[in-house]
């Protein structure tokens, strides 16, 4: 099993790469979550805010008379269709005092827009006891105000007010023509344009030229002397001037209705009902210069105008507390508008809803009551924190391309680098790899097929200087084949060569006591070990033994005395008297001995002796082989046994290639056995042990 391919060591790049990547995506998307987690944050605390500022606004609002004027009349007044009088925030008009009247209709926000710098204002007082009277406020442009001659029963050449009111199934109508009034003013009273009375006839009346002044009727005019825009001078009688007019209309059904029950009904349930026209003619039959008919091209305040003031989703429903005299009655619900434009995704919307932030559950509610002289009125406005994550997620839907963009580019970055990059280093290691098993698995060097992993990009000029190395490694394989068989045919025939001479000499020395006897077999053993192989050390490894139980008191005793014979000199043997034996090849232990004996005769001091130990114990013998001479460096103790290790320069000039001992420790290795060495005092030693039999 290759366990190199079931690591993870050569997939941790690849691993750190993607996970770089997958931790960049999730990044983006953190990094939006979290950028839409503070806004929604901010645009709550934002949204609780301006919930505030609008609950201040709108009670600002309603306790101001414009405010309190809507409260009291909640129907707004529907343009195109007859007057209908408004409950004013006063308990009556001081219609006599210009600036007391122009202040109150201007507070309340009850005058309504007519045309060019014409309004009017119809309203009865919120107090029952002041009597049963409209009030009627306005103000036209018209020429210099043309009076009638008080007594004078034709009204027409004047300019006049004409009012008709309708209600209950009663009709009542006035004409009421400007007369200037010679009263002197007092200095708090001071107006510099012409001033006078608007005296009330009944209409029927002025039809039969009997007309007498209507006592209740009351109603004045004051006409600006200068020119409006300044067209022309202000002496000049035909430029346009601004009057204001008001008026108090006796509404007879109304007073009777004060006095039928105890406590009257104020203001009158059928208020809605009662129905008012007002027009101002200008001497003789010229079009009015202001007729209620027309419509208000912008009418009074009402509580609709309240809702741009909501924000988008908030609700206001406001409600009358009950009282004795009247029950609880809630008033139409206004909600904030919203923008129907404002597109976004449902699961944007949806995401950022669910996104915590502080406090966001809890409900937006504020009460509010506003006291009006006509009863008092509980203000409900509830926020709506949906509008927030809405209004978020309409700006998110616009980001969201953004990130799509940001995840799709590293997506694509990530293929890229997948595709074009990692894959092909996979198959270029895969490649390599499959190379490297056939090599192990002595199959032979195939050059790998890399072809189509060239390119002019860094993997192409890799895999391009991958694939020439590997052909001139094949080259050299061959070439490393070619060099093994020519040797092998060199062993080949020098092993045929000498083999010829020793059968000769063997047949010459083939005596038992004869003493070359045996080393002619020593030789013919070691030719026969290298003989056809590819190498020595292949020769040595591959070479097998005939272990056999071997006497070595005698064998090292005869190695001993006759080391004189092949150049050692005073080697000395200590050991047992009695024989004692172990298992080893005894032409292969003699070649162990002879090969360390060499070593030992090459290092020692002149004339000092190499002394052969033998120890025996139960179960092995030792043969200790010591000299007197220099140590071997420490670093050295255990590559002296290595193929081809010797520190003289000269060794193989001298027939010394390094391989003495390692032909020592092959061969005792094969005969179960081991070889060390030991730096002595004064000297080295050589410990080789064996096994004995059984």
């Amino acid at each position: 099993m290759n366990w190199r391919r079931l690591s993870l060591v050569p997939y941790r790049l690849r691993l750190l790469l993607r996970a770089a990547f997958v931790f960049l995506m999730a990044a983006t998307v953190g990094l939006a979550l979290s950028v839409l987690q503070q806004e929604k944050q901010l645009s709550y605390k934002n949204y609780q805010g301006s919930f505030q500022k609008t609950r201040v606004q709108v009670a600002a609002t309603l306790r101001h008379p414009t405010g309190q004027l809507a409260l009291l009349n909640p129907q707004p007044a529907t343009a195109g269709k007859a007057l209908h009088p408004l409950l004013l925030p006063f308990a009556a008009l001081d219609f006599d005092d210009l600036q007391k009247v122009q202040q109150a209709v201007a507070m309340s926000g009850c005058l309504a827009q007519y045309g060019n710098n014409g309004s009017l204002c119809v309203g009865i007082g919120n107090n029952p006891w002041a009597g049963g009277f409209i009030y009627v406020a306005g103000t036209f442009d018209g020429a210099q105000l043309v009076p009638h001659t008080r007594g004078d029963q034709v009204v027409d050449q004047a300019h006049r007010v004409r009012v008709k009111i309708s209600l209950r199934g009663q009709t009542y109508e006035w004409i009421a023509p400007f007369e200037e009034s010679t009263e002197p003013q007092t200095p708090g009273q001071r107006f510099g344009g012409m001033r006078g009375r608007l005296t009330g006839f009944a209409a029927a009346d002025v039809a039969r030229a009997k007309a007498p002044a209507v006592k209740d009727f009351r109603g004045w005019i004051w006409q600006n002397p200068r020119c409006t825009g300044q067209t022309a001078g202000d002496d000049d009688s035909t430029c346009k001037r601004s009057a204001f007019f008001s008026l108090r209309l006796p509404i007879g059904v109304l007073q009777d209705a004060l006095f039928e029950k105890r406590r009257p009904v104020w203001p009158p349930e059928d208020l809605d009902h009662i129905d008012v026209h007002i027009a101002v003619l200008p001497p003789g039959d010229g079009a009015p210069l202001l007729d209620s008919a027309t419509g208000p091209s912008a009418p009074a305040f009402s509580l609709a105008d309240l809702k741009p003031m909501l924000l988008p989703g908030e609700s206001l429903q406001i409600r009358r507390l009950a009282d004795s005299a009247s029950p609880a009655a809630a008033l139409p619900l206004l909600v904030g508008p919203v923008d129907p434009e404002d597109q976004s995704w449902h699961f944007v919307t949806t995401l950022i809803r669910h996104l915590p932030v502080d406090a966001y559950d809890v409900p937006l509610e504020a009460k509010e009551v506003i006291a009006t002289p006509a009863g008092s009125y509980e203000v409900l406005l509830k926020g709506d924190v949906r509008s927030v994550s809405k209004s978020l997620s309409v700006v998110a839907s616009r980001l969201v391309w953004f990130v799509g963009a940001m995840l799709a580019a590293l997506m694509l970055a990530w293929l890229v680098i997948e595709i074009g990059i990692i894959r092909r280093i996979k198959v270029l290691i895969k490649r390599a790899d499959d190379v490297g098993e056939r090599v192990k698995a002595a199959k032979g060097f195939s050059e790998a097929d890399l072809a189509d992993l060239r390119g002019e990009d860094e993997l192409g000029v890799l895999a391009t200087g991958l694939h020439d190395l590997l052909r001139r490694v094949r080259e050299d394989v061959e070439r490393g084949n070619i060099r093994a068989e020519q040797e092998r045919d060199m062993w080949h025939a020098v092993g045929h060569e000498i083999m010829s001479p020793l059968q000769s000499l063997m047949v010459l020395h083939g005596g038992a006591d004869d003493q070359s006897n045996r080393y002619i077999s020593r030789m013919q053993q070691a030719i026969r070990v290298l003989y056809g192989r590819a190498s020595p050390s292949e020769a040595f490894q591959s070479s097998e033994l005939q272990v056999t139980e071997v006497d070595l008191t005698a064998f090292l005793q005869n190695v001993a005395a006759n080391a004189q014979h092949v150049g050692i000199d005073g080697v000395v043997f200590h050991g047992p008297e009695e024989p004692l034996t172990a298992r080893a090849d005894e032409y292969s232990l003699e070649d162990v001995v002879t090969h360390v004996l060499r070593n030992a005769e090459r290092y020692r001091l002149p004339g000092s002796p190499v002394t052969i130990t033998l120890e025996g114990s139960d179960t092995g013998a030792t043969v200790v082989i010591r000299n007197q001479g220099p140590q071997v460096a420490p670093d050295m103790l255990g590559k002296i046994f290595e193929y081809g290790v010797s520190d003289q320069p000269e060794s193989g000039a001298e027939g010394n290639r390094g391989q003495g001992l390692f032909v020592a420790r092959t061969y005792m290795a094969k005969m179960g056995g081991t070889i060390v060495a030991q730096n002595q005092v004064d000297g080295v030693s050589f410990i080789l042990n064996l096994q004995r039999s059984g």
